[in-house]
């Protein structure tokens, strides 16, 4: 259970067996399940049409590349939080986006919802204060150079090897 306490009533929620779901979060006083809730966020792999390669960014003062990320707003549609995130952190705008696959990630509660964002050409870029730096590679080089064990890895070989 993700949640110890009834989101309008406050009350401890208890386990209770509900037919065709299993256990579920319930509400004594409320006499209502309450469904788990959790955080939904996207993640770019975002391809430049005209060289045909990969950004990835360094975050936060960690040492590793990632991927473009970031959390969907609520009522926000994917496919918008896609072109939002990349605008808000890299001033590019994206011209198509297609959908490839999605994994929850435990350690944030967090449905992460994988894209692939193409952009024109990196004329627009300028990074926002999010992004310690950034780097474009080729295919094969953004596989090396990705933080290994990560879901942005997972990611990125898995469009790969499609």
């Amino acid at each position: 259970m993700n949640s110890k306490f009834c989101q309008e009533c406050g009350t401890a929620l208890v386990d209770k067996y509900l037919e065709n779901e299993g256990m579920i979060p319930f509400c004594p006083k409320c006499n209502q399940y309450r469904f788990p809730m959790y955080n939904v966020a996207v993640s770019m792999i975002v391809i430049n049409k005209k060289t045909d390669r990969i950004l990835l960014i360094k975050q936060y003062g960690r040492p590793f590349f990632i991927l473009v990320a970031g959390y969907v707003n609520r009522t926000e549609q994917l496919e918008h939080a896609v072109a939002r995130e990349i605008k808000e952190e890299t001033g590019m705008t994206v011209s198509s986006i297609r959908f490839n696959r999605t994994r929850f990630f435990e350690p944030s509660d967090t449905l992460m919802c994988n894209f692939t964002a193409f952009v024109d050409d990196d004329s627009e870029l300028c990074i926002n204060e999010e992004i310690d730096s950034y780097e474009w590679f080729s295919k094969e080089e953004a596989r090396k150079n990705i933080k290994p064990g990560s879901l942005a890895e997972y990611f990125l070989d898995s469009y790969l090897d499609e």
